[in-house]
């Protein structure tokens, strides 16, 4: 039995909404492809769960930079089975993918929720798919795919364009037929953005919350968090980025953000769970 979507409004709960990154893929740069059989990317996303997760974004593409896709029958033997036994384990599923096909697919096996880090734009099949489904659907910021996308990182003021980008994307999903209130909206952090602009897009992003809609962070493990404190030769690996990511999750947290994507789930929960106590009146 499949879980069903949480409520997704302009108005973020009192914590945000936790997604438990889940990557079917061989060259992930979190995780080294630790999850490629669909076993073991079942028993991770179960374990997620377990922690705490409340939504498992299941991908079956890497959208590190440069890299190559896979085929489309490839990312459905990657991504399907995964969704289907999560969904039927009662997990609340999303599906992270540009290919509406895939989505399709694993609509079909139990997905609450697709996530397109293209907002629609890689598939023009993507948005009626949307529309019909009328499932919540997560538009990213989106200049072009991973092979190229790093060459798209000229922004005259990247807190102004993303904000304008994204704006302009949502109007036009809008009157494609997306309801506002399953529209969700993601920066985009290290999508054709160099680690300075992504520090400058969390500083504001007030900005990008005060669009109007929900916000999805995805910091968790990048490559800016890698440098952040230490010396040339000395950057963290993508494990060692958790504390890190908890601490820019609180963040997002405070500046309203609707739900952060990450990998490590008990660490998130724990430094909201120490933010919150912080800030109980004795």
């Amino acid at each position: 039995m499949s879980g069903r979507p949480l409520p997704v409004g302009s108005a973020p709960s009192a914590r945000p909404v936790i997604m438990g990154v889940v990557n079917a893929t061989p060259d992930s740069f979190s995780d080294g492809g630790e999850w490629f059989d669909p076993d073991d990317a079942i028993a991770h996303g179960l374990a997620l769960w377990r922690q705490g997760a409340q939504i498992l974004d299941v991908g079956g593409e890497s959208t590190r930079p440069g890299a190559e896709r896979p085929s489309v029958s490839e990312e459905l033997r990657r991504v399907v089975p995964v969704v289907a036994a999560l969904s039927e384990a009662g997990c609340v599923v999303s599906v992270d993918t540009m290919r509406a096909g895939v989505a399709e697919a694993a609509i079909g096996a139990g997905a609450a929720y697709l996530n397109d880090v293209s907002g629609g734009l890689a598939d023009p099949a993507m948005v009626p798919l949307a529309v019909e489904s009328r499932l919540p659907f997560i538009a990213m910021h989106w200049r072009g795919h991973s092979a190229d996308m790093q060459s798209r990182a000229v922004y005259d003021d990247v807190v102004v364009d993303v904000a304008r980008e994204l704006a302009e994307r949502r109007e036009t999903l809008l009157e494609a037929g997306i309801r506002a209130n399953r529209l969700i909206l993601d920066p985009g952090l290290g999508f054709a953005k160099t680690g300075d602009h992504n520090w400058q897009l969390l500083r504001g992003l007030d900005t990008i919350v005060g669009l109007g809609q929900p916000v999805l962070l995805g910091a968790s493990r990048k490559g800016f968090l890698a440098r952040v404190g230490r010396p040339a030769g000395a950057e963290r690996t993508p494990k060692e980025r958790d504390v890190a990511t908890a601490v820019t999750s609180l963040y997002a947290a405070q500046h309203g953000a609707w739900g952060v994507r990450v990998h490590d789930v008990v660490g998130t929960i724990d430094a909201f769970d120490v933010a919150d106590e912080l800030a109980e009146e004795g």
